[in-house]
């Protein structure tokens, strides 16, 4: 089967999470700059989850934009995906109510991270439906930037206990990473 419905069915899910997101932010009570300041931290998560979503959501659409077919396979590791994605506003949610405590910061860098589990696999699902030398297989390669996120991830889930500072800096670490474009699928398409 081809791709488009997958596509647009993954664009009106990551749209209602980001809207969930939004919806989860609490406006200050006072008009106040230190009203605002207050809300800082959870403002901070907002947008670095809003970029994370973003994130996923762009490179999900050129994912789609070189897969030629798709199986049952891939319907299921994207739905995989799409499920931890939709916790992050539960997170988000836990990590302002609990003031960002230990678990909630550990827990916010799980959700995250098997959300790139779920990309992964989606990834390798499409691969094994198009084949290793379709444009997709080729484009992808290795994913070198996939594994080194799965790995900071699993650095700063358990550093979230003892460090909180470095497990968010891991958390945007990881976040910078993929703000540089990557062009595999792209350079893949033009040849």
């Amino acid at each position: 089967m081809r791709s488009g419905r997958l596509e647009a069915f993954t664009d009106g899910v990551v749209a209602i999470i980001i809207t969930i997101m939004v919806l989860e932010l609490k406006v200050p009570q006072d008009g106040t700059l230190e009203a605002l300041s207050d809300s800082m931290p959870i403002l901070l998560a907002y947008i670095l989850s809003f970029i994370n979503v973003g994130l996923y959501w762009n490179n999900h659409h050129h994912l789609m934009q070189a897969t030629q077919r798709i199986d049952g396979r891939v319907l299921w590791a994207n739905l995989f995906l799409l499920f931890w994605l939709s916790l992050v506003p539960f997170v988000i949610r836990w990590l302002d109510a609990s003031g960002f405590s230990a678990m909630a910061t550990a827990s916010y860098g799980v959700v995250l991270g098997m959300a790139a589990i779920g990309y992964e696999l989606t990834e390798r699902s499409i691969i094994a439906c198009n084949g290793r030398q379709s444009a997709i297989g080729r484009a992808i390669g290795r994913d070198w930037k996939g594994k080194i996120s799965l790995a900071l991830y699993a650095v700063a889930v358990p550093a979230a206990f003892f460090a909180r500072p470095v497990a968010i800096i891991l958390y945007v670490a990881v976040l910078a990473f993929w703000l540089a474009p990557d062009r595999r699928i792209e350079r893949e398409l033009e040849d």
